[in-house]
C-alpha cells in the first residue's frame, strides 16, 4: 500500500510540473504594450555575435540583441522583447527566454548588470547561479551545445530604417509593414507563439466589428433611415407618407361640361340658344367677360326687321279686305 502512495504521489507531482511547465510556456512573450525608456532615433547598427545566430548593438549603451527576427533587451533584471527596434515592448519570463539568448557571451553585453562581475566574459551568463536552482533544473542543459550545427542567423529587416522619429509607426501599422515586406518565418517556438498570439489579438471580436462598422457619428442617421422633408402642399404636389398612412392627392374639381339647351323656335328661323359658362370654382380666377360677337348682333337685327316686315304684310291685308 505505501508503494502504491508513494507512486500516486509521484504520479500527481509531474502532473503538477507539467501543467505548470505547460502555463508558463503558453505564457511567453506579453503582449507589447511596454516602454523600457530606448528611444532611437535611427535604425541601430547591429554585429553578428561571431559563431552564434545573434545580433548586438555595439554603439549601444545597452543590452540589446536581435535573434530569429526580434529584437531582445536585458534590463533590471528581465527580458523583454520586440518585432520593431524600438518598441513597444513585451516582457518575457525566463522559463522561455530562448536558448541562443541565454548563451550570449558576458562580453557582449554592453551594460552588464552588478553580478555579472567576476564571470568568464567568453562564457555565457551564470543564469542558474542568478534564477535559482528550479529555473536550472527545468532549463536543463541550456549551455551545452553543438556550436557547429549552429542555425544560420535571421536577416536584419533593414526596412525598417526608413521608419525613423515622426515616421515611426504605431503597433497596428507594425504588423502590416511586417508582414508585407518581412518574410521570414522564425524558427524558435517561442517566436512563432508570440507572433501567433498577435495575430489573435489584432483580430476585432464579432461585436467589436460591428461596432467598427456603425458610422463614426452616432446621432447622424443612416441614408435609409433618415426621413424625407417634408413638402409644401399645393395642388400638383405628390402624395406624401405620414404615419404609415398616404394621404390622398390633392386635385381641384374640374368643371363639368354644361348641355346645351334647344334652340329658340322663332318664326321663320331657329335661333341657338346663347351658351352659358361654367361656374368658375372658389379661388380660380374669373374669365374675362367678352363682348358679344358681331355675328350675334346682326342675327338679332335681322330678326327684328323680318317680325317688322311680317307685321307690315299684315296690316296691308286687313286694309285690303276692309
Amino acid at each position: 500500500m505505501k508503494k502504491i502512495r508513494y507512486g500516486l504521489m509521484v504520479a500527481g507531482l509531474l502532473l503538477c510540473l507539467v501543467h505548470s511547465a505547460a502555463a508558463e510556456l503558453s505564457i511567453g512573450i506579453g503582449l507589447p504594450n511596454v516602454s523600457i525608456g530606448i528611444n532611437l532615433p535611427i535604425f541601430p547598427d547591429l554585429v553578428r555575435v561571431p559563431g552564434y545566430p545573434v545580433y548586438y548593438a555595439p554603439r549601444m549603451d545597452a543590452n540589446y540583441f536581435f535573434y530569429d527576427g526580434m529584437y531582445w533587451v536585458y534590463q533590471d533584471d528581465n527580458w523583454y522583447a520586440s518585432s520593431w527596434y524600438n518598441g513597444p515592448w513585451g516582457i518575457v519570463g525566463p522559463e522561455v527566454v530562448p536558448l541562443y539568448i541565454l548563451r550570449i557571451p558576458v562580453r557582449y553585453y554592453r551594460q552588464p548588470p552588478v553580478y555579472f562581475r567576476g564571470w568568464q566574459s567568453n562564457a555565457p551568463p551564470r543564469w542558474g547561479q542568478h534564477w535559482g536552482r528550479g529555473w536550472e533544473q527545468q532549463r536543463r542543459g541550456w549551455d551545452r551545445w553543438n556550436r557547429r550545427a549552429a542555425p544560420a542567423p535571421a536577416p536584419l529587416p533593414v526596412y525598417q530604417r526608413r521608419y525613423a522619429g515622426d515616421r515611426y509607426p504605431r503597433l497596428e501599422q507594425q504588423r502590416a509593414l511586417r508582414n508585407q515586406q518581412y518574410h521570414y518565418q522564425p524558427r524558435d517556438k517561442v517566436v512563432r507563439q508570440h507572433f501567433k498570439q498577435q495575430a489573435v489579438h489584432a483580430t476585432p471580436a464579432p461585436a467589436q466589428r460591428g461596432r467598427q462598422q456603425e458610422p463614426a457619428n452616432r446621432g447622424q442617421r443612416r441614408p435609409d433611415m433618415q426621413r424625407p422633408e417634408p413638402r409644401q402642399q399645393g395642388p400638383y404636389s405628390p402624395p406624401q407618407q405620414r404615419g404609415g398612412e398616404r394621404m390622398q392627392q390633392h386635385v381641384p374639381a374640374q368643371p363639368v361640361p354644361q348641355q346645351r339647351r334647344p334652340a329658340v323656335q322663332e318664326q321663320g328661323r331657329q335661333q341657338p340658344a346663347p351658351q352659358q359658362s361654367p361656374r368658375p370654382q372658389p379661388g380660380a380666377a374669373r374669365p374675362q367677360q367678352q363682348a358679344p360677337r358681331q355675328q350675334d348682333r346682326g342675327a338679332a337685327q335681322r330678326g327684328r326687321g323680318q317680325e317688322q316686315g311680317q307685321k307690315n304684310d299684315e296690316d296691308r291685308g286687313q286694309g285690303r279686305n276692309r
